[in-house]
């Protein structure tokens, strides 16, 4: 996630740590120096992970830099919905995924999204620890940057001749190419792109309030809750940690 709030309650949550600089303050906690100043500045986004990490260091709540309140309770959510899967050491061809166009299912965020977002199921386990089969990633529909401000970085792209990956992008060997590299696959070189969707958000696949585009405008005329599951804030989360886990709420005596 990104904006300019983010951005600036993570500049004061450091400045009220006693760093006078992102510099000083990636230096002593151990951390990238250009990744934490591109969030500081809102030049990329956080993932949440990072977000978790930040909020540990600088002794504040993940809510609080995310939303700038404590308060467990979220309004204004939102729905994503699942375009279809994305490679993680699977290949997909999206014109062999037979998706319907509404997408594969939907899913339900705590908090508000942008309008252009989209999602995509993982498949395979290339990626691992870092992102598992089945998690969900939240996705600009458009490109917004120009391929060299995506170097170094995990996104979602579509190759020219048609696949969809989850990689890290690496410089290519010759113009205009980029590799493809994994954390425990080998890396895919020498491909061009035509599309890359940046990473706004990671949903874990335990964590997922899912449902059918169907079923929820059935629940939507009749009233009815759809899940079970709820998504909430979790104070307490750390480094490496989802900021979201799931509860299970009782009402009138039952599961709701």
């Amino acid at each position: 996630m990104a904006n300019d709030a983010i951005a600036d309650r993570l500049k004061e949550a450091r400045a009220k740590r006693g760093f006078t600089s992102p510099r000083e303050a990636a230096r002593e906690l151990g951390w990238n120096e250009n990744t934490y100043k591109s969030h500081e500045n809102a030049i990329r986004g956080i993932p949440l992970d990072e977000l978790g990490k930040y909020a540990k260091a600088f002794r504040v709540s993940p809510e609080w830099l995310a939303f700038g309140r404590n308060a467990l309770g979220v309004q204004g959510g939102s729905i994503a919905p699942i375009m279809g899967y994305i490679g993680a050491g699977a290949e997909i061809t999206p014109e062999f995924e037979q998706v319907p166009p509404e997408g594969l299912f939907e899913v339900e965020l705590p908090f508000p999204m942008p309008e252009d977002m989209i999602g995509f199921e993982i498949r395979g386990d290339s990626m691992l620890p870092r992102y598992d089969e089945d998690d969900v990633i939240i996705v600009y529909r458009e490109q917004r940057r120009p391929l060299s401000a995506f170097l170094g970085e995990e996104a979602a792209v579509r190759t020219t001749d048609g696949r969809r990956f989850l990689k890290r992008i690496e410089r290519g060997s010759e113009p205009g190419t980029v590799n493809l590299a994994s954390f425990n696959a080998k890396t895919i070189e020498a491909v061009r792109l035509e599309w890359i969707g940046e990473i706004w958000v990671t949903l874990r696949s335990g964590q997922l309030r899912r449902f059918e585009k169907k079923e929820r405008v059935a629940a939507i005329q009749k009233g009815k809750v759809l899940a079970k599951n709820e998504l909430i804030l979790d104070p307490q989360a750390g480094t490496g940690t989802s900021l979201f886990h799931t509860r299970t709420s009782k009402v009138d005596g039952g599961e709701r």
